[in-house]
């Protein structure tokens, strides 16, 4: 079985997810006993959220590389970066190392094109939702991506830093997140992405009006396949490895 290598701790809650997500999807495919190869290298988050506020987006991709070597020097095969916002600096994070980024967009795009849709809403932290790097990636694959109006996103925001990174989930704060679905809806989505790996936390398929791309979960499936076969779903390494069958033994 090859290793899974994680950059997480933004914030620990999904985190967390993560490793119940991929180590019980192992064991649902091996039985008995069996459970991930997991490397984790875990940020304090306050302190990443300090850069991100003050757009220290260049010192942002100096850590998270640092910590990516480190976890190829480890010994992983593939590296995940456990939150979508710090995806902004995947490029640079992907440009250090020799092993595989395993891209939350990607894993993201591919499930929502297996259902052929091509508008969705997009949840997530102000910087996820109001810069482009996510919504030009998945813009790329002809999946056209809608955003909450801006009082809408600045609530968003709030909920996810506020709440959601410190565990609270509140069923005011649910209420307001079906109503940006809604209000998404309205506009055309045909879905929504929960492009931020706490917004799982407090939304699931059952609490919304549209189909739930639910990044945490599809981003740590996407792991688990690689482990199993070295599929990508990426588009930087479009070029699908073969199968090796060793891997699942």
């Amino acid at each position: 079985m090859k290793t899974i290598g994680i950059i997480g701790g933004m914030s620990w809650e999904s985190t967390l997810l993560y490793y119940q997500i991929i180590n019980r999807e192992v064991a649902t495919r091996l039985g008995k006993l069996h459970s991930a190869k997991i490397l984790l290298e875990s940020f304090n988050f306050q302190e990443i959220a300090n850069l991100q506020a003050q757009g220290e987006w260049p010192v942002l991709a100096r850590l998270l590389s640092d910590s990516a070597r480190k976890l190829q020097i480890a010994g992983a095969d593939c590296v995940l970066i456990a939150t979508n916002t710090m995806h902004k600096i995947a490029d640079e994070v992907q440009a250090s190392i020799r092993i595989p980024l395993l891209h939350i967009g990607d894993a993201t795009a591919a499930a929502i094109q297996s259902q052929g849709l091509d508008s969705v809403g997009l949840l997530g932290t102000r910087f996820t939702m109001e810069q482009d790097f996510y919504r030009e990636r998945l813009e790329r694959l002809d999946i056209h991506c809608l955003i909450p109006e801006q009082a809408q996103r600045d609530e968003m925001h709030r909920i996810i830093f506020e709440e959601l990174c410190q565990g609270k989930c509140l069923p005011g704060s649910r209420l307001m997140v079906q109503q940006m679905i809604r209000s998404l809806a309205e506009r055309g989505a045909q879905g929504v992405i929960l492009g931020c790996t706490e917004i799982p936390l407090l939304i699931g398929a059952d609490d919304a009006c549209l189909p739930v791309f639910d990044t945490t979960r599809l981003h740590a499936m996407a792991a688990v396949d690689f482990i199993y076969t070295g599929y990508l779903p990426s588009m930087v390494f479009s070029a699908r490895p073969s199968v090796d069958l060793a891997m699942a033994h």
